[in-house]
């Protein structure tokens, strides 16, 4: 699973981290009258530019796209040690505006390490996609407005939507690499981004010198994303066994007779818009939120540790916590551009349909798929069809996208990956790129690491003790992890008592 809207809300709390580091324009005159958006970092130089390249390969009359770089410098003299090339994820998010996580990462290294930032094409200062959809529309909307949305932002790209895939973003990376002149980057992705730079890697493997994935998902993911479904399950048993204030398999069985009614009885929840809270928007909520931000103040109460409380209240008829929860898990403004979101989505998630299939195909064998889907209980809690409808980039929200012809999907490309050190962390409070994913992607590489941060979610890097950064920073440095005794230490999570 990818990171969502209000799923990297997390990049609101690094960002404040940033905000007392980056601020005003770039550090000439000139610079920033040619890029007013170049940040100043204290301390440090900052250069800044846009290189312009062909919106899709081969096909001049698209026109072009201007993509926008700040390469914040290290402080110490000589060359750099190497350079860190991170992407926060989405798709959708902004690099140079929102560079939270990538400024706590550099905040040890920025001595010795430059860090280059490139908003994606499409994204922030590098010309954002316009499609006519808004994020508030398309987070809090049912499924069929989802799918319409969609239909409406296909329409509105025309042709132009070709140019929006990973492999074209990463091609963009490396160009600007290559203006820079750098030999070897350090691709750092966080959600999206670890689907993201290992494509950089396939496609430009001589220029990579070692690289961080958090919150990883490989191009081959379940389509179904059965792994993201269970692991909610195993995000309320593991709550309530650490903090001892709920069972565990009771807030799973609370939570199937929830969302069972919610199939059939949505519920109207007035909070940031008016929200059918139907099984699928809760499932949405559950396994995309309110599993995001989790760890970053073990002390705060946030919607993962109501959970329990809220589902057993409305078991017994009692929706007060449940519709308090809807409403916190909407609250958040998101950083992504939706369109691009779309657009990226639609274009390289492997579908359940043939993509060469008319619309009453595509839909009958979206339903034969689910049908075929697995026993009960792969969907954990949910069932088939409300846990895929739940999915904001997956089951059927791309149903109405046209597709590239003869385009390659990542999940459909072969080419070798680099034998590169390799460091993967998830968080084993994580729906959205839960364990089980991020071993699949270290297992994909020759030379990896993995480990998973207990009492974390969407995504680890957040925690405040600054083991799991620190644990990043040794790595960068030296191709390995080093001393990782103190994840053990990061605390439980504050969860709500379970009252009969």
């Amino acid at each position: 699973m990818r990171a969502g809207v209000r799923s990297i809300m997390g990049f609101g709390l690094a960002a404040a981290v940033l905000a007392g580091l980056v601020t005003g324009c770039g550090d000439s005159k000139d610079q920033a009258a040619a890029t007013p958006w170049c940040p100043t970092v204290e301390g440090y130089a900052v250069d800044c530019g846009v290189v312009q390249r062909p919106l899709v390969e081969g096909k001049p009359d698209l026109g072009t796209i201007d993509i926008g770089y700040a390469r914040i410098k290290h402080s110490e003299g000589g060359a750099a040690a190497g350079t860190i090339l991170p992407n926060p994820g989405g798709p959708g998010v902004p690099m140079i505006g929102h560079a939270g996580d990538a400024s706590k990462v550099a905040a040890g290294l920025l001595n010795q390490y430059d860090v280059l930032l490139i908003d994606p094409r499409g994204t922030g200062v590098s010309n954002p996609v316009k499609c006519g959809v808004s994020e508030d529309e398309y987070q809090l909307g049912t499924r069929e407005q989802q799918r319409q949305a969609v239909a409406r932002c296909a329409q509105e790209l025309g042709p132009k939507a070709e140019g929006y895939t990973s492999a074209a973003t990463v091609d963009d990376f490396d160009a600007v690499r290559a203006q820079l002149g750098i030999d070897k980057v350090i691709p750092y992705g966080i959600s999206y981004g670890t689907y993201l730079l290992p494509i950089y890697a396939q496609r430009h493997p001589e220029h990579v010198q070692s690289m961080v994935l958090s919150g990883a998902y490989p191009h081959d993911t379940d389509s179904m994303q059965r792994p993201n479904a269970q692991a909610v399950s195993l995000a309320l048993q593991r709550i309530c066994e650490r903090s001892r204030v709920c069972d565990g398999n009771t807030a799973v069985n609370d939570l199937t007779a929830v969302a069972a009614r919610l199939r059939d009885k949505p519920l109207t929840v007035q909070g940031k818009g008016v929200i059918q809270l139907d099984e699928a928007k809760l499932a949405s909520l559950v396994f995309e939120s309110a599993t995001s931000n989790i760890g970053a103040d073990p002390q705060a109460m946030t919607p993962l540790g109501m959970l329990p409380a809220a589902l057993h209240a409305a078991v017994r008829g009692d929706d007060a916590g449940l519709i308090e929860f809807t409403k916190q898990t909407t609250a958040e403004d998101g950083y992504e551009n939706i369109g691009l979101y779309i657009t990226v989505a639609c274009n390289d998630y492997a579908p359940l349909w043939s993509r060469d299939a008319a619309l009453p195909q595509r839909e009958q064998q979206y339903r034969d798929a689910l049908a075929q889907a697995g026993t009960p209980g792969a969907f954990g809690a949910f069932s088939p069809q409300g846990f895929a409808a739940g999915q904001r980039d997956g089951g059927d929200a791309c149903i109405n996208w046209p597709g590239i012809k003869d385009h390659q999907r990542p999940d459909q490309v072969r080419t070798a990956l680099p034998n590169v050190p390799v460091l993967v962390i998830s968080g084993d409070l994580d729906a959205i790129t839960p364990d089980a994913n991020g071993k699949l992607v270290a297992a994909k590489f020759a030379d990896a690491t993995f480990i998973s941060v207990p009492n974390t979610g969407h995504v680890p890097d957040l925690e405040p003790s600054g083991c799991v950064v620190g644990v990043i920073g040794d790595f960068v440095r030296n191709g390995k992890t080093g001393d990782t005794a103190c994840i053990a230490a990061v605390p439980p999570i504050a969860v709500a008592p379970v009252t009969n």
